[in-house]
């Protein structure tokens, strides 16, 4: 089965490709498909922007896609940055946002933190299907590794054994993550179709 996956960022299709290429699907980036479409992510939650993401390719091509919105919601900041996780304050870098948010918790006390994945998957017969994980820890003082992307360098998860998930191995990401949890949710589905 090919799969697209709606999305531009190279971290997030190394992921889901070193996940489904070995199951033996075809996995193709939108960009790999010559589709080049931003899709405004206008959704005030994780699974509406991620099905707007996929109903867009999916329209183009009518072809199975996946498409996830993800987020880190820091329970001290009211859940920010959340679904403005890649944009937050605005800010343009990765290591800007992973900045601010370790000087928004300077003094607090309180340092828990989740990802959250929402994971849309359009079916051939372009029928919508929803899965979520949830992958909790805490943030990290300083930037701590360079494995992964995003956040994963403030990133302490509740299975990291207190080391940032930037500090650890790839494989640990793809075993243990919010966005692995709803991969598995994803590949139970579509084993038993």
């Amino acid at each position: 089965m090919e799969l697209i996956i709606a999305s531009n960022n190279a971290g997030k299709i190394k992921e889901f490709k070193d996940i489904f290429e070995p199951l033996g699907y075809q996995v193709f980036s939108q960009g790999e498909k010559d589709i080049h479409l931003d899709v405004e992510e206008t959704g005030t939650t994780f699974e509406e922007n991620a099905i707007l993401k996929a109903r867009a390719i999916y329209d183009l091509t009518h072809r199975c896609v996946i498409a996830d919105d993800s987020g880190l919601e820091v329970e001290a900041l009211g859940g920010e940055p959340g679904i403005y996780s890649a944009r937050y304050k605005g800010l343009q870098t990765e290591r800007e946002r992973r900045l601010a948010i370790i000087e928004a918790l300077e003094g607090k006390d309180n340092r828990r933190a989740s990802f959250t994945t929402c994971i849309c998957f359009i079916d051939e017969a372009g029928e919508s299907h929803l899965f979520k994980g949830i992958w909790h820890g805490t943030i990290a003082h300083r930037e701590e590794g360079t494995s992964g992307f995003g956040y994963d360098p403030i990133f302490i998860s509740e299975d990291g054994g207190g080391k940032t998930t930037a500090s650890l191995p790839i494989t640990f990401k793809e075993t243990y993550s919010h966005r692995a949890k709803a991969v598995r949710l994803l590949m139970e589905y579509l084993e038993s179709k």
